[in-house]
């Protein structure tokens, strides 16, 4: 993800911002006695570097899904933003993960960007019973807005968001700096969301520390999170989501998706299974931590 990516961090404040005040509300008023649904993933299931690290050193590029959900849970599926897949696809997907697997399908950019949400009730329509397709193993899908959609759009974006069917959970990131500004502009879109039971996408990324609002409008949290090859501050800014997150569970936080982003996505496993092990540590969690397919060297055999 090159949106906010920093080639020089040293004078960044990864502080993770302090929680929005309705955020305690919210959560008290779903909260219920069963555990959270958490899913960790990554932002693709393809990636050669791979394959003797989370995969094993005999996999095929074809069979990279049936591996990685395996290893994760979730997927932010991102092809979608391109094209939306036919029937043949998304019966491949679906039949290629197990039970409890979910993929997260993003806004195909023909609605969220080229026609920023206006007259796209058939393709979105296409869309939505495209996903629909994946039955169970549907997460919640993603609206990400352009820099260019502002706070003058809201109308549109309530329009479209009226139109998504009720059995298609939806997060909406935003990227335009007057939504974070603008403290009108943030009650309006926060309370537009709340009325469709519509989510916010949290994005944690160097470049623009404005877009963590921190801000959730249902009890689902969606994370996007950027590192830096694994730079300490990766590990540190992970630690602070923990225990942020760990907040949002004893609240009543029901489900949780969280993507983590490398450069290259190389070492993103890497950050994913530190994840996976603080959530159990410190929210006491069983979450399957994945297996690593380490290579003998040379010689070692004998």
């Amino acid at each position: 993800m090159d949106f906010g990516k920093l080639q020089n961090i040293t004078n960044v404040d990864f502080t993770l911002p302090s929680d929005h005040p309705d955020n305690q509300r919210l959560l008290l008023a779903h909260k219920q006695d069963s555990k959270p649904e958490v899913y960790i993933g990554l932002p693709v299931w393809v990636n050669k570097s791979w394959i003797g690290n989370i995969y094993p050193a005999t996999m095929r590029e074809k069979d990279s899904l049936l591996w990685y959900a395996r290893q994760f849970n979730t997927i932010e599926l991102n092809s979608t933003h391109y094209h939306i897949p036919g029937e043949t696809t998304i019966e491949r997907w679906r039949n290629s993960v197990p039970r409890g697997f979910r993929f997260c399908p993003k806004f195909p950019q023909l609605i969220s960007h080229e026609s920023a949400l206006r007259n796209t009730q058939s393709i979105t329509a296409a869309f939505c019973e495209a996903i629909a397709g994946l039955e169970d193993n549907l997460g919640t899908s993603f609206l990400q807005l352009p820099p260019y959609f502002s706070p003058d759009q809201l109308p549109d974006l309530e329009e479209f968001l009226k139109f998504i069917p009720e059995t298609i959970p939806v997060a909406v990131e935003l990227r335009h700096p007057d939504w974070f500004v603008d403290n009108i502009a943030s009650l309006e879109l926060f309370e537009v969301l709340e009325k469709y039971s519509v989510g916010t996408v949290l994005t944690d990324v160097a470049g623009r520390r404005d877009v963590l609002h921190m801000r959730l409008t249902t009890p689902t949290a969606m994370i996007r999170f950027v590192g830096n090859g694994l730079h300490p501050t990766d590990y540190t800014r992970i630690d602070d989501w923990v225990s942020r997150l760990k907040t949002w569970f004893d609240n009543g936080l029901q489900q949780l998706y969280f993507f983590v982003h490398e450069p290259d996505n190389t070492f993103a496993p890497d950050l994913a299974i530190y994840l996976i092990e603080q959530l159990n540590k410190v929210c006491g969690l069983d979450l399957k931590v994945p297996k690593k397919y380490v290579q003998p060297v040379q010689g070692e055999l004998f």
